[in-house]
């Protein structure tokens, strides 16, 4: 069997033992059936300012679930660095931790502030986040100790 670059390798390496796991995909992370962010790919919105589809070819297990992304690139930065690219608070809508509840997002409704990716449940809701985004990250930051595994 010929030998995978090292990025690929761990993915395959995590889909291998992934069914172990199944079972225990963390409550702190916003997935479906193990798959988080619905399948978007968290790097996307860094490297190409927008959403974008991960695809079922891309998969990486980090933090107790399976992440996708676009293209092989943009894995292998993921895993280079899970914590710079993963979403704050699990990728729950910023604005409903803020508010003391974790909510499902649009990936549409996004704003990346100091290297950290904020998403909200749709826009109208981002637009009130972004009247103090300041105060709603100091208060999600409060609020997500107790939020995360609830």
């Amino acid at each position: 069997m010929p030998s995978l670059p090292p990025a690929p390798r761990r993915a395959l390496l995590a889909l291998l033992a992934w069914p172990a796991q199944a079972g225990a995909a963390p409550r702190a992370l916003n997935h479906r059936r193990g798959v988080v962010l619905d399948g978007y790919d968290p790097v996307a919105w860094f490297a190409e300012g927008r959403p974008r589809r991960g695809s079922i070819h891309h998969p990486f297990a980090w933090g107790g679930a399976i992440w996708r992304f676009a293209s092989a690139e943009t894995l292998a930065r993921f895993a280079a660095a899970p914590a710079r690219f993963a979403p704050a608070f699990g990728g729950f809508c910023a604005f409903g931790v803020a508010r003391g509840y974790k909510v499902d997002i649009d990936p549409e409704a996004w704003h990346i502030q100091a290297g950290r990716l904020f998403l909200n449940y749709d826009r109208g809701v981002q637009r009130e986040w972004q009247r103090d985004i300041p105060g709603h990250i100091a208060t999600a930051e409060a609020n997500w100790p107790r939020l995360m595994d609830a």
